[in-house]
């Protein structure tokens, strides 16, 4: 796991990847189609991720035998609250507690920007995504911002207990032929 430009190639690639299951999945529940190739085209390159930049900001690339497989954001909402972003792990590399060490890192990397809470938000379709935050001791709570596609609002107090987030080992990501892909 390390930190990754959010303008990189790499950064890029996986915001895609994320952008395009999410939109698609959001859009075969409500209108039964994938997301059309025009408006996939506009929301990608309208997030440029810039406020995953330092010194506010940090994106977490995990790898596999140096592959890019999954990626975090951390953004400093104020001082003391950092934004949770762009979670996202390829289906691949999915099931075997890499989520969960991108989360951890995550929540590392914002206690090192002065954070003493994480907040974040997700859907009512991503269900996978709100077990995984309440396994992490998220908790809902009210809205704290009035995205459109957001339904839950999670929040954890962040505490000096993690190890630093540069010394993760991401091994528990690693693709596995015996295992199918599920979320987590």
């Amino acid at each position: 796991m390390a930190a990754e430009p959010h303008d990189s190639p790499v950064a890029a690639s996986l915001w895609r990847a994320y952008y395009t299951e999410v939109s698609d999945r959001w859009y075969r529940l409500h209108e039964g189609r994938a997301t059309d190739p025009g408006e996939l085209e506009r929301e990608v390159a309208a997030d440029t991720g810039e406020y995953l930049a330092p010194p506010g900001g940090l994106l977490l690339v995990a790898r596999y035998e140096g592959e890019p497989v999954g990626t975090a954001g951390v953004r400093l909402a104020d001082a003391t609250t950092a934004e949770l972003k762009r979670v996202y792990l390829r289906p691949r590399a999915r099931g075997r507690g890499g989520a969960a060490l991108l989360v951890t890192a995550a929540e590392d990397a914002a206690r090192a920007l002065g954070a003493e809470r994480m907040v974040l938000d997700t859907r009512n379709d991503l269900v996978e995504a709100r077990a995984l935050y309440a396994r992490l001791g998220y908790a809902e709570s009210a809205p704290h911002n009035d995205h459109a596609y957001a339904d839950h609002w999670f929040t954890k107090a962040l505490t000096a207990t993690s190890k630093p987030w540069e010394a993760r080992e991401v091994s528990a990501v690693s693709p596995s032929p015996a295992r199918r892909p599920a979320g987590g």
